[in-house]
């Protein structure tokens, strides 16, 4: 579809280019479903896309997956919602070239309180928000143990003692190691924020021994972390061979989890828990609202176990105050 083509050129310019890939495969996942052209396409069809998405079908016949890549019995809501948002996002791009008239995508249904409380509609899809996983110390010195490079244990360290996503590991320059601050440099974060971290010994430990002994030093890259045998020797390490390595350390260490995000859920996590202040904690991790950040006061369970404590002894002082004991016996 020549409209779709136009619009990944646009996202190409401003998007990741995984975010493109991403952005083409839920255009194609649409179209396949509902079978029209992008001028056909009506509110009718997106809800009837939402439907054949969490149930498999549509019309009451099965929806064949695309490239084999999704079961018949439906997706979560999660990916039903980011398709929406490309959905929405590819037709706010041809309304605003004139291509169509409106956006079919509509922001939520109407309901009685409409006229009074404009926008405040029921949500074509409502997200529940899980708390992510995070590995307990001993899991942490399992997977580092099962590292076999200084190379591996840098990027590990600097997701779980820096709070660094996979791409800003990937992304290090050079230039970016700010050794002597004990800092590292994020040039290109999420969203094209920039922003300088600190980051534990232990990763400059690492980076320093793998920059000395295993990085090529024919490298024609400035990228800090680079593949180290085969074909590509010396070229940068892609996302694909991160999490290869991370796959082979899981299966040593015996661990069923320790994904990338996982490891920087870990890092911000165990920050809050030592006191990190939650604004701190938001700038380490390069969140641009303070509310992705809140995350973590869930998660962090000894944060919210004192600050319940210290409430309840004040409510049994402010109830309790005064009244004789009861237990063992009646009060008179």
């Amino acid at each position: 579809m020549p409209l779709v083509d136009d619009y990944l050129e646009f996202l190409e310019g401003r998007c990741r280019p995984n975010t493109v890939l991403a952005a083409a495969y839920d255009l194609r996942v649409f179209f396949t479903v509902v079978g029209k052209p992008p001028r056909e396409v009506r509110s009718a069809d997106v809800l009837g896309f939402i439907t054949a998405q969490r149930t498999g079908r549509r019309d009451g016949a099965i929806v064949q997956p695309v490239d084999g890549g999704e079961e018949h019995s439906g997706v979560a809501i999660s990916t039903v919602a980011r398709r929406l948002s490309i959905i929405s996002g590819f037709f706010g791009y041809l309304q605003a070239r004139g291509d169509v008239t409106a956006n079919p995508v509509l922001r939520g249904l109407p309901t009685r309180r409409e006229r009074s409380r404009p926008g405040q509609g029921v949500p074509l899809t409502r997200r529940t928000r899980r708390l992510p996983r995070i590995l307990t110390p001993a899991e942490v010195d399992a997977l580092t143990a099962a590292l076999r490079r200084h190379r591996d244990q840098s990027m590990v360290a600097a997701m779980v003692f820096g709070g660094l996503r996979r791409c800003e590991v990937l992304g290090l320059r050079l230039e970016d190691l700010r050794v002597a601050e004990r800092r590292v440099f994020i040039a290109d974060g999420k969203g094209g924020h920039q922003r300088l971290v600190p980051v534990s010994t232990r990763f400059f430990t690492a980076v320093a021994a793998y920059l000395e002994t295993e990085r090529p030093a024919g490298a024609d890259t400035d990228r800090v972390f680079v593949v180290l045998k085969g074909p590509n020797r010396g070229r940068p390490l892609s996302a694909k061979g991160l999490d290869e390595v991370l796959t082979g350390a899981r299966r040593r260490a015996g661990l069923a989890h320790a994904t990338c995000h996982e490891l920087r859920h870990t890092c911000l996590t165990r920050l809050r828990e030592a006191g990190m202040a939650l604004e701190a904690v938001q700038a380490q991790a390069g969140h641009a609202s303070i509310e992705s950040t809140r995350i973590y006061l869930h998660l962090a369970d000894d944060w919210l176990a004192s600050q319940y404590r210290k409430a309840a002894e004040v409510l049994d002082a402010q109830l309790y105050a005064g009244q004789p004991n009861t237990i063992g016996g009646s009060a008179r």
